[in-house]
């Protein structure tokens, strides 16, 4: 089954589906309000995001600390993205990103 990277008004989202379509309706179920923007049916079966990429590049291990304030933060994402600027001292930007990838990995 093909893996697909569906591009909404909100969301990147990467599903397997067996054909466009499929992949369409994968996101119409999941969220029935955002509109596709871009659908491309990706070349290998897997998918990789870069932790430099996403400026993540600390000797600390990002994801447990990330966890670790998510887990603090009942799950709330403002905080646990203040609580982890507390703890590394990273900047708005990057926080942001390593708690949002990890809420999405589903801490």
């Amino acid at each position: 089954m093909p893996l697909f990277e569906v591009e909404t008004d909100a969301h990147i989202i990467i599903t397997w589906a067996d054909n466009d379509d499929s992949a369409r309706d994968v996101v119409a179920d999941a969220y029935p309000t955002d509109t596709v923007i871009r659908l491309t049916k990706r070349p290998r079966d897997t998918w990789v995001i870069s932790k430099a990429a996403l400026g993540i590049t600390a000797q600390v291990d990002p994801c447990s600390m990330a966890r670790d304030c998510l887990a603090k933060a009942a799950g709330d994402k403002v905080h646990a993205i203040r609580l982890y600027m507390q703890e590394t001292g990273t900047d708005l930007t990057h926080a942001r990103k390593v708690i949002e990838s990890n809420m999405v990995m589903g801490w």
